[in-house]
């Protein structure tokens, strides 16, 4: 039994969507493991683009199972559109989507409190994750399985919708929620996922009992996730490898093999320290070039050199020995490229990757430059036919970060990769 894991190295935004699409005709089943609809993973087929935010990047390859684990937060609205959406592209999803009955949902009222809270300028996206996941743990949330009985979902609702009217209204000066309303409304929803719901653990380890391949997506980034991320600038889940065995409910002994997604420069969404931040002409060159937008609102991206002080703590928190360089074409075109080596901090040379704010916000990024290629890599396809400069840039991100190189991707077509041995 094998399971691999891909995991967001950077900020997320790393082109996830395109490799998890890519590497998906191997596996069996592509499964889903934590966050919600925040997340934005973009799959270019042909000429038509796909931005998926809860269902598994592998949805396009027929014959393959798309499950979402109980570490995810489901908001009923857009997974619908989004099941919509492939049906509409002729995608056929029928006995290929799995849910888990596990799966916490994100009520009315999540939105509502994360777009108030927004205003302590997190950055996050509006969509009620964060309250979504604060209910789940303070043993308040609202599951699947819970749907099934009008009474028990009633008793719940009624408790925090109680709650959560007197805060919306004493403190925020917001109109309330109607606990029946909301009732009908997530029943109905029930009934059009029903044929989805399943236990999705008990489906995932026996498919490890029979010898299927499974291949674990997370969401965002290692470097945002919420315990090991830059703190409080984060997401509200744990996108690193480890959240892939509590997200899906399968053992740690499954895994063999975690893959990092790392952009050849560095991105990030939303508020938070950024070492390598460029708030030049460079960064815009890179933010325009690069089309580095949200896939989920669009918001322009922060943009800087790589950071390999950034990826080695990422590896080593992850596990990650394999990496799957993005978008080094978006370089073509510039005469020197720079990498963060390390960061100098109160007149010392620090190696490692300080989580806390005081200091990242403190450092200074020491660089090596690289020479560039000048010439376009769109239609590469094998390692050789890279320019000499590309492949030293390459090689000197893995050197950097003590890591392998398996896959550059030189464009968000399927076929625009070139996969090492």
């Amino acid at each position: 039994m094998a399971v691999t894991v891909v995991v967001g190295a950077q900020w997320g935004d790393e082109g996830k969507g395109k490799i998890v699409d890519m590497l998906a005709e191997q596996y069996a089943i592509v499964a889903r493991y934590q966050g919600g609809a925040n997340a934005g993973h973009t799959v270019c087929i042909g000429d038509r683009e796909h931005v998926l935010h809860l269902i598994p990047s592998g949805i396009f390859h027929e014959g393959i199972t798309c499950v979402i684990g109980n570490g995810v937060v489901i908001d009923p609205a857009a997974l619908m559109s989004e099941i919509g959406q492939l049906r509409d592209a002729g995608v056929d999803i029928r006995g290929r989507l799995l849910i888990s009955h596990n799966a916490h949902l994100i009520m009315p009222y999540h939105k509502q409190l994360d777009v108030i809270r927004e205003q302590s300028r997190i950055g996050t996206t509006g969509r009620g994750i964060g309250p979504a996941y604060i209910d789940k743990f303070q043993r308040s949330g609202i599951k699947i399985v819970d749907l099934l009985d009008r009474d028990v979902l009633a008793r719940k609702l009624k408790a925090n919708i109680e709650e959560k009217n007197l805060i919306l209204t004493r403190i925020y000066g917001h109109a309330t929620f109607d606990v029946d309303a909301i009732i009908s409304e997530y029943q109905a929803f029930d009934q059009r996922i029903d044929e989805f719901i399943t236990d999705t653990a008990l489906y995932l380890n026996t498919a490890l009992q029979d010898g299927k391949e499974i291949l674990a997506e997370g969401a965002q980034g290692a470097l945002l996730d919420v315990d090991h991320g830059t703190y409080p600038f984060v997401t509200s889940s744990n996108p690193t490898s480890g959240g892939a065995c509590t997200g899906l409910g399968i053992p740690p002994t499954a895994v063999n093999r975690i893959v990092g997604i790392v952009k050849a420069y560095s991105t990030r969404v939303g508020h938070g320290p950024f070492p390598t931040e460029l708030t030049d002409a460079t960064g815009e060159r890179l933010r325009t070039v690069g089309h580095e937008f949200g896939a989920t609102t669009g918001r322009p991206r922060r943009c800087g050199w790589f950071d390999a002080v950034a990826l080695r703590y990422s590896a080593m928190i992850n596990g990650i020995r394999d990496i799957a360089i993005t978008k080094l074409d978006v370089l073509d075109d510039f005469d020197e490229i720079l990498v963060c080596t390390g960061y100098e901090f109160r007149g010392r040379r620090l190696k490692t990757f300080p989580t806390d704010l005081q200091s990242l916000e403190s450092i200074t990024p020491v660089y090596e430059t690289f020479p560039g290629w000048k010439t376009p890599l769109s239609h590469c396809r094998a390692w050789g036919e890279l320019p000499t400069r590309a492949r030293e840039y390459v090689e000197a991100l893995a050197r950097l970060t003590d890591t392998r190189i398996w896959i550059v991707s030189v464009g968000p077509r399927r076929d625009q990769s070139i996969v090492l041995s």
